[in-house]
């Protein structure tokens, strides 16, 4: 039978992700449209998100935040061309995004001594062939794959080179060790559902202290310098921003870390999250032919949901599109680069009770595909 009842909200797109419940526009301040991000009052603003990220996420006092351009890949981008080349690196791959910081190490930066460690999708590579001597380069959740690291302890406390992590769709809905993390970098796209542009930006006092010690072989656009003079150009981690900001943009992100307060902070976002996994958990374990993409429940991402299906590619494209012209659930393919399937976004701006009201509705679209 063809369900009757649909998601409040049917939008599990992995980037940009839904709203938060109760999202409106309307409710945004509107005072800083028209204004210099470089006045006073631009700057505070900016300068609030950065404070606020850290409060929330329980970043080390000590740590640098930034608001920089170009999302998450602007604030990767930053951080390889500023801080790698003086050792080698260890650079560990198992979806699309992962493998386009090894082609930028190794075909752009062309560093020499890299080492790739790469697994396909559904799985991890080894991480216990991390080298505390060499720097170390991953992603902390991936995205496409939806298959994420079990935590820090593969990664060497007494590490003399720097770990670099891109943690866009992990951080704010999974527990990250900050201590263990040199840099991290993310966007306000992902976890918060906030706006598309911007990048956030996190460094360690050894990263800071590598950035002023180290001078890059390669010529450094002027949007990746974040030093002057070999220091730190300490007013990018207190709001003064490389290029311009969207001043909306901004304030819908300080709206999500509101909203992530009146959820009981990191802690429930991280619960919600989970809870919206264990939903998708029940199903799979009710349904034959529908799998995690990732085998491993210690791997298995509650943000980026991957499924495979029993169906021909022909026939999960057909799924893909009966969910979204019946309203049920939209942008749910696989990324393009991963294998045919399903995938779902499950941070915690999603409702576990859409994610039941979708159920009925996997199992609909299913059988539609596979009578072809």
């Amino acid at each position: 039978m063809k369900p009757t009842v649909k998601p409040v909200n049917p939008n599990f797109s992995s980037g940009p992700c839904a709203k938060h419940p109760g999202y409106s526009l309307s409710r945004l301040p509107t005072d800083l449209l028209g204004r210099s991000h470089r006045s006073s009052l631009g700057k505070a603003r900016l300068k609030k998100s950065i404070d606020e990220t850290k409060r929330v996420l329980g970043i080390p006092s000590d740590y640098r935040v930034a608001i920089v351009p170009a999302s998450d890949t602007g604030a990767f981008e930053m951080a390889m061309w500023s801080l790698l080349g003086p050792r080698g690196v260890d650079v560990f791959v198992w979806e699309s995004f992962g493998d386009g910081w090894a082609t930028d190490i190794t075909k752009q930066l062309k560093i020499a001594d890299a080492r790739i460690h790469k697994a396909d999708y559904g799985q991890l590579p080894d991480l216990s062939v991390a080298n505390g001597e060499r720097d170390i380069v991953f992603c902390w959740n991936g995205t496409t794959s939806g298959v994420r690291v079990p935590g820090s302890d593969w990664i060497p406390s007494d590490r003399e080179g720097l770990t670099l992590c891109d943690a866009t769709s992990a951080v704010f809905a999974m527990d990250i060790t900050w201590e263990k993390l040199d840099v991290v970098t993310f966007s306000w796209q992902k976890v918060l559902g906030g706006e598309a542009s911007h990048g956030v930006l996190v460094l360690s006092p050894r990263a800071v202290e590598r950035m002023e010690s180290y001078k890059p072989a390669w010529p450094m656009p002027k949007i990746f310098r974040m030093t002057k003079g070999g220091e730190l150009m300490e007013e990018i981690f207190e709001g003064s921003t490389i290029n311009t900001p969207s001043m909306l943009a901004n304030e819908d992100y300080l709206d999500a870390l509101a909203w992530a307060d009146s959820v009981g902070g990191l802690n429930g976002l991280i619960r919600r999250s989970k809870a919206n996994l264990a939903v998708f958990e029940r199903f799979v374990a009710a349904h034959a032919w529908i799998h995690f993409l990732a085998a491993n429940a210690e791997q298995r991402s509650n943000t980026s949901v991957c499924f495979s299906v029993d169906l021909s590619v022909e026939q999960v494209k057909k799924m893909v599109k009966l969910l979204e012209s019946e309203g049920a659930a939209y942008d749910c393919g696989s990324y393009k680069d991963a294998p045919p399937g399903l995938r779902f976004w499950c941070g915690a701006t999603v409702e576990a009770s859409d994610i039941e009201k979708l159920a009925p509705w996997l199992e609909w679209a299913y059988e539609e595909a596979k009578r072809g």
